[in-house]
């Protein structure tokens, strides 16, 4: 699959970031039903072989929608890997994503050359995310396709660098595919990182609020009530800095405006341990764009408003032309 094709499958430049805990198979077929592509993290699916069961499930039922809907193809979905030494399973999910053929891989956290080699090996794609041009340049290096450029206001795992500054850096050497990611939550802000020079827009935040998501009733709804002043910027509690919801910090008994440093070299994704668990089960993840969110919609219903919202934009800006 090359680029261009992965476009053309798309009823909106959208790529569903893989929401870590979050992102289950119901969420991603709804997202690649609607025509944006839905990723999931390999390490959602535990033990390892639920990852099996779930890849079964998404490209069988992707394969039939696509035999029924002729006209209207499914996008393709996404698998994230963390590429980080404490993840113990990525040899056997990315043996696990050879097998399937998984469309598109989105690597994090660490950028492997044998990693890129396994996608290509059957035609696939690989997209990895990056803070700033040293890690862009590493990705590229070692055989990355695209790029995700995590700006500031994304939320989890974030960067600090303005999009206008991120983006321009990057197209000024770079000419494959770009997604961006922060603070995207509309149709027109997706029409926006298109006139920046990117490719898609990486939406996560506000399809934590959808029926279809994996995440509590109380953490949607605090989505739904809150804004960007509610999100927090800390390396506490993954050793990475990331943006978290406030009311989930306060919950937790703990002062979200005095928060000690976390430390990089207790960062655990690939166990399951009870730090790793907390950080996204108890303090939740959460990007400054969710104040375009008013009400928790099915993905497919939330796709359909983001369709609208960019052709409206598209017709404003044809207007004031």
């Amino acid at each position: 699959m090359t680029p261009q094709e992965l476009r053309k499958r798309l009823t909106i430049p959208v790529i569903g970031a893989p929401l870590f805990i979050i992102s289950n198979p119901d969420l991603v077929l709804a997202q690649c039903k609607a025509g944006v592509v839905g990723s999931f993290p390999a390490l959602n699916a535990r033990p390892i072989e639920v990852l099996e069961q779930w890849l079964i499930r998404i490209t069988t039922e992707l394969d039939a929608w696509n035999q029924a809907h002729p006209d209207r193809p499914a996008a393709p979905f996404a698998l994230n890997q963390i590429v980080h030494k404490s993840n113990s399973r990525l040899e056997q999910d990315m043996a696990l994503c050879v097998k399937y053929k998984v469309p598109l891989v989105i690597t994090s956290l660490g950028a492997r050359t044998d990693v890129n080699d396994a996608v290509h090996s059957y035609g696939g794609l690989v997209m990895h995310d990056v803070i700033n041009q040293a890690f862009a340049h590493k990705a590229v290096d070692k055989g990355a396709d695209g790029l995700i450029l995590v700006a500031t206001g994304a939320g989890g795992h974030a960067g600090t660098q303005s999009p206008f500054a991120l983006v321009q850096e990057t197209r000024a050497w770079f000419g494959g595919p770009i997604a961006l990611s922060g603070a995207i939550a509309t149709g027109a802000a997706v029409l926006a990182a298109e006139a920046m020079g990117a490719d898609f827009g990486y939406i996560g935040s506000a399809f934590i609020a959808t029926r279809e998501a994996n995440a509590v009733q109380a953490y949607k709804e605090a989505i739904v009530a809150g804004t960007a002043q509610d999100i927090v910027y800390s390396s506490l509690f993954t050793g990475v800095h990331g943006n978290y919801l406030r009311p989930s910090i306060v919950n937790a008994g703990l002062d979200p405006d005095h928060l000690p440093e976390g430390e990089a070299s207790k960062m655990n994704f690939g166990s399951g341990g009870t730090e790793a668990k907390k950080a996204w089960r108890d303090i939740w993840g959460c990007g400054q764009g969710i104040g375009a969110v008013h009400d928790i919609p099915g993905a497919g219903e939330f796709v359909a408003r983001l369709v609208e919202q960019y052709h409206a934009a598209r017709r404003r800006l044809e207007l004031a032309n």
